[in-house]
């Protein structure tokens, strides 16, 4: 199983830098303090999560973009800081992350370089309708774009209601985004830790879980993806991949995107392996080897000629005869109807071109009785 700094310092992200007060005093680098009694309204609403989950392209649960990666790490490290009594594993963070919606993945989103999920990520209207809870608008459109009603925003899926509470500056960049990864993932963290449960154990995270979104099922899912995390059944990929696995062109710049100037750790490209101060100059995420191509096998060389060439050339090539017969390789299958008689000069010709292969005579156009008369013990043993 990858370690926190190991993995984060891969992606280009170093945990100091969102790192939290050293003697835990609850406080988070951005000045918010940890709520001390739990959070009883959810973060997440209804089982639609659990059948988003369902609907993701097969194949997808193992694999997790490497800002989003470095985003479930760097929380761990900062809250279990803040907070030790709460020991939360980055690897509850990161299944909650893939069943609401892929690690960002989910609708044709991907995360950009700054670890926000373009084009955006917003839930259906919580309006009563579709199995959902009636929530009137609490935030005047400004994560969710509705103003009628809250939705479920962000690769955490966090309602507005919840994200005024628990939102914070996951990457010190200025801004607390529910579309950011490393906002989100640290607001889940957060929302977890509040209250006393120790998230070490299994207890703990039942409980902790079933706050964020009421529903078995959802706990159930969510454990399950934990422990194949846990167990190091994932791999990182690159930041910018869609659920289907197309990898989206990453463009240049200076991290202005969405109000994002560069103040996140000074990343003025990829999360994983720019340049920035935020951890320093960092290699990309370890490539997985590439297999070695199998080696060929050696090609079987032709066989020798069976027989040896002649030492003196015939002086009339166009009259001679041949000195080697063709071998017949090929089987060939009886004829239905009677084999036609040979006629004698056929068969007294091949009788010679026999006795000449078989070197009777050393120049056949000498010895022609000697021929002759090797063909006649041919055609009359």
């Amino acid at each position: 199983m990858l370690s926190a700094a190991w993995t984060a310092s891969l992606a280009g992200v170093g945990v100091g830098s969102a790192s939290a007060d050293p003697d835990g005093s609850g406080t988070l680098p951005d000045g918010t303090v940890l709520p001390a009694a739990a959070i009883q309204a959810p973060a997440s609403v209804g089982d639609d999560a659990v059948t988003r989950a369902a609907a993701l392209t097969p194949g997808s649960a193992s694999s997790i973009p490497q800002a989003a990666l470095a985003a479930y790490q760097r929380a761990e490290a900062v809250i279990n800081k803040a907070d030790p009594g709460c020991s939360i594993p980055w690897e509850l963070i990161a299944a909650i992350g893939r069943v609401e919606s892929d690690h960002g993945r989910y609708g044709g989103n991907s995360l950009d370089e700054q670890g926000v999920a373009r084009p955006g990520i917003y839930g259906i209207a919580l309006n009563g309708k579709n199995n959902t809870q009636d929530i009137s608008d609490t935030d005047g459109g400004q994560y969710d774009n509705d103003t009628r009603h809250d939705r479920a925003v962000g690769p955490m899926q966090f309602i507005p209601s919840t994200w005024s509470v628990v939102g914070v500056d996951g990457d010190s960049d200025g801004t607390r985004n529910p579309q950011d990864v490393d906002d989100a993932a640290l607001a889940t963290a957060v929302y977890l830790c509040s209250g006393d449960d120790d998230l070490s154990s299994e207890k703990g995270q039942r409980a902790s879980v079933y706050r964020y979104n009421h529903s078995n099922d959802y706990v159930d899912l969510v454990l399950t993806i934990m422990r194949a995390y846990m167990d190091g059944d994932f791999s990182a990929v690159p930041t910018s991949t869609l659920t289907s696995g197309v990898i989206l062109p990453e463009t240049s710049g200076t991290g202005s995107t969405g109000g994002k100037d560069g103040a996140k750790g000074g990343k003025q490209g990829t999360k994983a392996g720019d340049n920035g101060d935020k951890g320093g100059n960092t290699p990309t995420s370890k490539p997985t080897p590439t297999q070695s191509p199998a080696a060929t096998q050696s090609p079987t060389p032709t066989q020798q000629p069976t027989q040896a060439p002649t030492k003196d050339p015939t002086k009339d090539p166009t009259t001679s005869l041949p000195t080697v017969l063709p071998t017949n390789t090929t089987s060939v299958p009886l004829p239905t109807s009677p084999i036609p008689t040979i006629t004698a000069t056929l068969t007294f010709a091949e009788a010679l071109v026999q006795c000449t292969a078989q070197g009777v005579v050393d120049n056949p156009l000498t010895a022609t009785n000697e021929l002759n008369d090797c063909a006649n013990k041919l055609l009359n043993p």
